[in-house]
């Protein structure tokens, strides 16, 4: 049997069930997604973007379907309090890719601003979603998998000149061993909307299981918005996520990605500046252990003149471990103008760690300033030596050191409660992490 071909029968069985399968224009769209996927396989080593990541073991495993951890309510609840008491906001949690509505809550909000599942969207105004629900084209064959089978995600719409004090917290818990999650979310907003989305992808370990997500944001002009991706998977968990950013004239949208779980984890950012004057920013944190493997490939299309991004990548590997990086920044002819920096820095604590980097500037454009680079590094003998001389055990000054790299990338977080968390995740793997200072 292929490896597409359980896919393909678990698309015919579900097809029926899935949020607007009476809607004939999002049915011939998740066809079409199958199709592709059917057509294509999964991506290998031959496609350019894949020769680093290897999706074998995922290719040779297929997973079920679960209800939601119905069964599991005081696990879930237990993944999710900390997170609760730690942050304000508006929740939105998902158990095994199915809504939660008791562990939800999404609280008040100003006139005209939605929250609520994608399957509740459809169900209110299909023909809305069209326009924003993506393509069976877009991106990799495992993402059209994604459009194929979400069975469900968030929608958040702010009207123009809405701004949300608190962030929207999208909480995504894995909860059932050998089982699959399909999700997409849609962020859209209007002109001067002001808001913060996070996500949550927290699992338990030694639960064999499949997370494929896709974000798909649309920010209007003059807008500003803050995205955060916390991914926290189980240890036996394959985690696949798309995200895919639109922006228009003077927008600005920081992406802060922060990958901490799972066996395999991959995700692809792609930002489209579609307008004169856009900021974007691309944060990114990874630490990874054992023999687990993390890739991010990121795009930065710049098509006006007159933009600015920004892209930091951090990496601490550990054991056998492996990080890749791909960011290419491509500056279109006629986007004159354009400001763009890369950099993408790893620290390896193990010599059987490694880390694949390679940054890359396309330019067609005149009069630009863009700049790229990228290294790869061990922990300073001297530095550690000095902490040593302090009375520190070896232990405690390796975290130090580790932490301190870490830093400048949380830094860039502006909201404290949510940068507080981060640090706190990263503190949670280090030994002696509670100890460890406050940031500045």
């Amino acid at each position: 049997m292929s490896s597409v071909q359980p896919w393909n029968d678990a698309f015919r069985a579900r097809a029926a069930s899935l949020p607007g399968a009476s809607i004939d224009w999002l049915a011939q769209r998740r066809q079409q997604a199958i199709n592709r996927f059917a057509d294509e396989g999964w991506p290998g080593a031959k496609q350019e973007g894949w020769r680093h990541t290897s999706l074998a073991s995922l290719e040779q495993s297929f997973f079920g379907w679960a209800d939601g951890g119905r069964d599991a309510r005081g696990r879930a609840e237990a993944l999710l309090q900390p997170l609760k008491q730690s942050q304000t906001g508006h929740w939105l949690v998902f158990v095994d890719g199915v809504h939660d509505a008791a562990l939800s809550d999404i609280g008040s909000l100003p006139s005209g601003v939605r929250i609520e599942t994608l399957a509740a969207a459809v169900d209110r105004d299909p023909a809305a979603l069209e326009g924003w629900l993506g393509d069976a084209d877009e991106g990799a064959s495992v993402h059209a998998l994604n459009l194929a089978l979400a069975a469900d995600g968030a929608f958040v719409s702010l009207p123009r000149g809405a701004a949300l004090e608190a962030p929207v917290h999208l909480v995504f818990l894995t909860l059932t061993g050998d089982s699959a999650s399909f999700v997409r979310n849609i962020i859209v907003a209007d002109n001067g909307a002001i808001a913060t989305v996070v996500e949550h992808y927290l699992g338990e370990n030694g639960l064999n299981s499949f997370t494929n997500t896709a974000t798909r944001t649309f920010v209007a002009s003059d807008a500003n918005i803050t995205h955060l991706k916390l991914q926290q998977e189980g240890d036996k968990t394959f985690h696949i996520g798309a995200i895919d950013i639109t922006q228009e004239g003077k927008s600005s949208h920081e992406s802060h990605s922060l990958s901490f779980g799972a066996r395999l984890a991959r995700t692809d950012i792609a930002t489209h500046l579609l307008g004169t004057h856009c900021e974007t920013l691309l944060n990114g944190l990874y630490f990874v252990d054992g023999r687990r493997h993390v890739d991010h490939h990121t795009l930065i299309n710049h098509a006006h003149p007159h933009g600015a991004s920004r892209e930091y990548y951090r990496g601490i590997l550990a054991d056998a471990s492996r990080g890749v990086f791909n960011g290419r920044i491509l500056v279109a002819e006629g986007a004159d103008r354009t400001d763009a920096i890369q950099r993408s820095d790893s620290l390896l604590l193990s010599r059987l760690a490694r880390s694949d980097a390679q940054p890359e500037l396309e330019i067609y454009a005149d009069d630009v300033k863009c700049a790229h680079g990228a290294t790869v590094g061990q922990l300073d003998a001297d530095s550690l030596f000095y902490l040593r001389s302090r009375g520190m055990d070896k232990e405690h000054a390796r975290s130090m050191l580790i932490y301190a790299f870490a830093a400048e990338a949380l830094q860039r977080i502006q909201s404290q409660s949510l940068r507080a968390s981060a640090i706190g995740a990263i503190r949670g793997l280090l030994p002696g992490g509670d100890v460890l200072g406050e940031l500045a």
